[in-house]
């Protein structure tokens, strides 16, 4: 089947675009009008170079799923049914992962599920935090308000995650650069300065003596080395997932310099965030804290919040355990104090949100602007040194000859 780019109105007059797989212009024209859409532009979508990769699209990507929840909440505000929402979302996606779970979820609420009890059958894609919110958006009928909250909310973690891999991004090419370079020098280049020292008769430099050891250590131990290395990356993770070693790397992680205050200030945005959208959509309390708590991505911190649920479950505040924990900064707890006296705890969650994705993105910034200095000097040591050891013979001899 071909696949179409249409252009339509709804019943509101709002303008909606998407794409179809149909055998014809024929059934496009009339799958748009069975879903209440009056066709404006329908047209073949232009072929382009792909490679099919199914091990690559099996996976539903944030950013499929933000503009799936955002094209979502636009056709709920239109006021177009559910099911006509889901049927026209599902032909559309070019993820036939995605696909499959947007028709099953169709199917489900065709006969009789409530939408979020369809979407909770598919944990891998639609999370608690989604499931539930969309539940409060149906029991108060707000749906479509929901729905954007939530890709807003999917939209901000997205552009927080890009910022700091993109800032992780330089620093990660040079160091491995620096390290193929390194490897290549002393595993090719260096022994053949060797060969030629052979025949000097002289005893070479210090530092000379001590590249040639190593890349003589190189070659021989290479293999050996990478299966150390593998075996430590696996030996790492295995103790990352044990219970004790989450929590200790965890707690490494947060006392990290530099780092570790870039990484509370992403868990106290993301609690902040999250713990707000779900506060302001009429989520209960109780459920969201268990929601965030799972959400935190860090052991220290979801402990935490944990002791803030119990605190709340005997009736007490949420600020109080939040600041004994040490993790979230005074003015943190401060103003969720302040939120929680005034009933505005969903609004002053949002705005410390706000004011700690700017403090990530500063936070980045100057990670970033200290790493290029460092890198600079690491490549300078490493690759400069190795190259000055092994003309140091050739001074040493041109003096000599020169004398």
């Amino acid at each position: 089947m071909a696949k179409f780019v249409w252009e339509g109105k709804s019943k509101a007059g709002r303008t909606l675009t998407g794409e179809i797989e149909a055998p014809n212009e024929a059934f496009v024209l009339a799958h748009l009008r069975r879903q209440q859409v009056v066709p404006v532009k329908v047209k073949p979508k232009a072929a382009g170079f792909a490679i099919s990769m199914p091990w690559v699209r099996g996976k539903v990507t944030q950013r499929e799923l933000a503009i799936f929840t955002r094209q979502f909440a636009t056709m709920i505000d239109a006021g177009l049914p559910l099911v006509q929402c889901l049927d026209i979302l599902g032909m559309q996606q070019e993820n036939k992962a995605f696909k499959k779970i947007v028709m099953k979820v169709k199917e489900d609420v065709e006969s009789g599920s409530t939408f979020a009890d369809a979407l909770s059958k598919h944990p891998k894609v639609f999370d608690e935090l989604f499931v539930n919110l969309v539940q409060a958006g149906e029991t108060g009928g707000i749906l479509d308000t929901i729905l954007s909250r939530l890709a807003a909310y999917i939209e901000k973690a997205l552009r927080l995650a890009k910022k700091i891999k993109g800032a992780m991004v330089y620093p990660s090419t040079i160091i491995a650069v620096a390290l193929v370079v390194t490897v290549v020098l002393l595993v090719y280049v260096i022994p053949i300065f060797g060969k030629m020292f052979d025949d000097f008769g002289q005893a070479l430099p210090a530092p000379t003596q001590a590249v040639l050891a190593m890349s003589a250590f190189t070659q021989k131990y290479f293999i050996v080395g990478l299966v150390l290395i593998a075996l430590l990356v696996i030996t790492g993770r295995w103790y990352r997932g044990t219970e004790n070693g989450r929590r200790n790397t965890d707690i490494l992680l947060l006392k990290l310099p530099i780092v570790g205050g870039l990484l509370q200030k992403i868990a106290v945005a993301r609690f902040s965030r999250t713990l707000g959208t779900m506060v302001s959509s009429g989520v209960p309390i109780l459920e969201s804290m268990d929601i965030v708590a799972k959400s935190a991505g860090n052991r220290v911190i979801e402990e935490a919040i944990l002791k803030a649920r119990t605190s709340i479950s005997e009736g007490k505040t949420i600020a109080e355990p939040l600041s004994e924990s040490k993790v979230f900064p005074s003015m943190v707890t401060q103003m969720v104090s302040v939120g929680e006296a005034t009933g505005a705890l969903d609004t002053m969650l949002n705005k410390i949100a706000d004011f700690y994705d700017e403090e990530v993105d500063m936070a980045v910034e100057a990670l970033t602007s200290l790493l290029e200095p460092i890198l600079m000097i690491f490549l300078g040591v490493i690759i400069g040194g190795l190259v000055v050891a092994m003309y140091l013979p050739i001074f040493k001899l041109a003096g000599v000859v020169g004398g």
